[in-house]
């Protein structure tokens, strides 16, 4: 397939490289679902619960019945005059359709565009209309939400957008997803794959394309940036399926692994480290979680005998808390995945007496490199390191301002290339020229150091860096000293707005539970972090007290909202 517009192909020289290294081997994801299902046939490939919405029921498909369902919804697709090359925005919720929609659209080469539940007009509106998609795929109504008349005022925006499916019995004025697939003519084990001109026929639809090169782009994901509508990120089936196949190897999965997807189905973290696509590579079972409150995991980690899963830091904190607190169920777990921000010492260190399961720190991007502490590790590298990257051929450089390396210990901007790191993100010249060095190297924006044994350290954000009066303060920093407090439950640190030093500390804190009553004073903690030995202007200026953080579409905490809440709060005075 010729790579489409707006991709920036990896140098010949490198892929070349990554071939004959053994880390690109010509797979696709149309193939390693056939291959699955020959494999583990009658295994359970995907647990929907049904708990997502008040008319969903509880669903068990097996690798056969997902692999047919991909057929049919492929050939389905196909009648509706969806081709390869075009781009589909997915915002589903954690439920089985999402499987069988994006299997779909990996077979006859068309682009999922990967949306979060929590997105709204602005975000999928942008989505729509920069990736020119022709189709959109949406939930009727979830968590209170109609997503049918987001869809509605989507499409009259956008001449591109020709068809709206909709997961649910009441599509609207749209098409309901189940009345999408065809049956297909052919024998599941040879649909797509067969040697004829045209691979595999569904009915009514004539000839089913063959399946994309191991090379194409598989899907566009979103940037996990902070500011702005996020940017597009293009990846391709060789180099996500190998990052799939090192992160399954690094967690130890196998067919017996049960992952539990807390987060949001279609989120990078979820979705690869490893992840449901890692733990359907490995041949295990995704058991789909329709919250993330330890009411709703707990008793499905007991019932399905769920032995990995990943959280967010806020996300960890509230498990640890209800497991503190007497909570049950999370017995069969044995390894904890925490990602997606930096997770404090402080917390991991309850990991493993509170949970009883081993903590495996990643650090990642959607954009390639990631990260894990490793099953072995001694105890104090998993819980005060980000691990180290998954490949040999990960480069990974530490840099100052300059782009001049630095030694081990030394903290800088994170700088790396690979085998499963992008080279430019789609349609996307101005950010490229920005985020990407002359020769290659992904500018992450993440401040790191590195350990003798290669471990890195996450020291936080570039843009999260406080310059008090031109002392730099690391944000990630006084969050760990204040979470070390008896009765904070969560910190974040960010920075304020000030006439004389330019910038000031602002700690908003989140109590736990059982000391919201006789809450401690701002003086209190601030006392409290200067005892610990730091430095005084590393001391918070200013202790907001809060019920809740403000929160991304994936659970992370929104720093963004909370530096425009205090400045919004100084100037109102």
């Amino acid at each position: 397939m010729t790579p489409p517009d707006g991709f920036t192909p990896y140098p010949a020289e490198f892929a070349e490289r990554y071939r004959a290294a053994g880390y690109w081997r010509g797979e696709t994801f149309g193939r390693m679902l056939r291959e699955r299902a020959a494999a583990h046939g009658e295994r359970t490939a995907v647990v929907d619960p049904g708990g997502h919405s008040a008319a969903a029921t509880e669903r068990r498909w097996t690798y056969a019945e997902l692999d047919r369902r991909a057929d049919r919804m492929a050939a389905g697709l196909l009648a509706r005059g969806i081709r390869a090359g075009d781009r589909v925005v997915v915002q589903l919720p954690n439920a089985a359709e999402f499987f069988e929609v994006v299997f779909a659209l990996f077979r006859i080469g068309v682009l999922p565009v990967f949306a979060l539940p929590a997105h709204r007009y602005t975000e999928i509106g942008y989505f729509c209309s920069f990736t020119g998609a022709v189709a959109y795929v949406v939930p009727a109504v979830e968590g209170g939400f109609d997503y049918r008349e987001l869809a509605s005022r989507v499409r009259a925006e956008n001449p591109a957008l020709r068809l709206v499916l909709v997961a649910g019995e009441d599509p609207g004025e749209h098409v309901r997803l189940a009345d999408v697939p065809c049956d297909v003519a052919c024998d599941v084990t040879n649909s797509l794959t067969s040697d004829a001109p045209g691979g595999g026929t569904g009915g009514g639809t004539g000839p089913l394309p063959r399946e994309p090169e191991p090379g194409d782009v598989a899907f566009l994901q979103l940037s996990g940036g902070s500011t702005g509508v996020p940017k597009l990120i293009p990846r391709t089936h060789d180099d996500y399926i190998y990052s799939l196949r090192g992160s399954v190897e690094l967690c130890a999965q196998d067919a017996d692994s049960v992952y539990l997807c807390v987060l949001p189905v279609a989120h990078n973290f979820p979705l690869s480290s490893p992840g449901s696509l890692g733990t359907l590579y490995a041949g295990g079972r995704v058991v789909l979680c329709p919250q993330p409150n330890p009411e709703k995991a707990f008793p499905l980690i007991e019932r399905e005998g769920v032995t990995i899963t990943g959280l967010v830091p806020p996300l960890a904190l509230l498990w640890l808390d209800a497991a503190e607190r007497g909570a049950r169920g999370f017995e069969s777990l044995e390894v904890l995945l925490v990602g997606g921000a930096k997770f404090s010492a402080e917390a991991a260190r309850r990991v493993r007496p509170v949970l009883g399961c081993t903590l495996q720190q990643v650090f990642g991007m959607a954009e390639g490199l990631v990260n894990y502490t490793r099953l072995d590790d001694p105890e104090e590298l998993i819980t005060t390191t980000q691990g180290r990257p998954i490949s040999p051929d990960d480069e990974v450089r530490v840099v100052d301002d300059q782009d001049r390396d630095l030694p081990d210990g030394a903290t800088g901007h994170l700088l790396t290339r690979g085998p499963y790191t992008i080279r430019g993100y789609w349609n996307a010249p101005e950010h490229n020229a920005n985020s990407f060095t002359a020769d290659g190297f992904y500018r992450t924006g993440d401040l790191v150091r590195r350990t003798p044994t290669g471990h890195l350290v996450v020291e936080g954000r570039a843009k999260d860096q406080i310059n008090r009066g031109g002392e730099k303060v690391a944000a990630e920093e006084i969050e760990n000293h204040l979470l070390a407090h008896p009765a904070v439950h969560d910190a974040a640190v960010v920075a304020m707005p000030d006439p004389y030093l330019g910038e000031r500390t602002c700690a908003y804190v989140v109590l736990r539970a059982e000391h919201r009553e006789q809450p401690p004073k701002g003086v209190e903690l601030k006392r409290f972090v200067r005892q610990r030995g730091l430095a005084d202007y590393k001391v918070p200026d200013r202790v907001e007290f809060v019920e809740a953080f403000p929160a991304t579409g994936i659970g992370k905490v929104s720093k963004k909202d909370l530096r425009a809440a205090i400045a919004a709060s100084l100037t109102a005075g």
